[in-house]
């Protein structure tokens, strides 16, 4: 078994917690209201504007025997400049207050999620970080782009509203092939279990991102 596969084995359980986010089956069966779905919006902003910063904070501390993984992040960094301003302007367009947004502050699953990530490379292993990326991407693959085209259609959205979950759910395609050869290519145990054990608290935090947006009351979905 090659470690992707071993990670995916080994982190089922906090991934079966993420999938079972009531909100999650609710856009599902199709009950989402567009507050909802803003809510969603304003907590991808609040994680995703880190994504950039946490990528270079990763390479910097990332050690020279580690160097072909540094020159990949480079690639990373590269596909994420400005993906915040893309929720931003999906939030426009569903009417919603993207300056607002800009300027609040995140919900606490969002908050820890995206400390906890600062923590393992600052403090931990930095190569840790490449667990947070398994879980975004490998969700991204698993809802983004299913739950956009329902979102879509329940709501009566513009194209130009979707613009966060429908790129994502494609670009995270040609992403996870890149990601399964670098984890590949990982062959020390102390850097395997660094993003397992990364990834398995990720999952969870991501879940509780999630169980922190408001559910769509019936009334509303009518």
């Amino acid at each position: 078994m090659s470690f992707y596969e071993t990670l995916q084995d080994q982190t089922a359980e906090e991934r079966s917690y993420l999938r079972g986010a009531p909100i999650i089956a609710a856009v599902f069966r199709g009950e989402i209201t567009l507050d909802s779905y803003i809510a969603f919006l304003t907590q991808a902003y609040h994680h995703v504007k880190h994504t950039v910063p946490l990528l270079m904070a990763c390479g910097a501390r990332l050690p020279e025997r580690l160097e072909w993984l540094r020159e990949a992040l480079g690639e990373y960094v590269e596909e994420e400049m400005g993906h915040q301003e893309w929720i931003l302007n999906d939030i426009r367009a569903c009417g919603g207050d993207a300056e607002a947004v800009r300027a609040g502050v995140p919900a606490q699953p969002t908050e820890l999620m995206t400390a906890y990530a600062y923590h393992v490379i600052d403090r931990g292993n930095p190569v840790g970080f490449f667990g947070m990326v398994n879980v975004l991407e490998g969700t991204s693959i698993d809802l983004a782009t299913p739950a956009a085209e329902l979102i879509r259609e329940r709501l009566g959205l513009p194209d130009k509203a979707m613009t966060y979950l429908n790129t994502h759910g494609v670009l995270d395609q040609d992403h996870i092939e890149f990601f399964r050869k670098l984890m590949d290519r990982l062959e020390d145990r102390d850097d395997q279990q660094a993003v397992v054990h990364t990834a398995r608290i990720i999952y969870r935090l991501y879940g509780d991102l999630f169980r922190s947006l408001p559910m769509p009351r019936p009334e509303a979905v009518q």
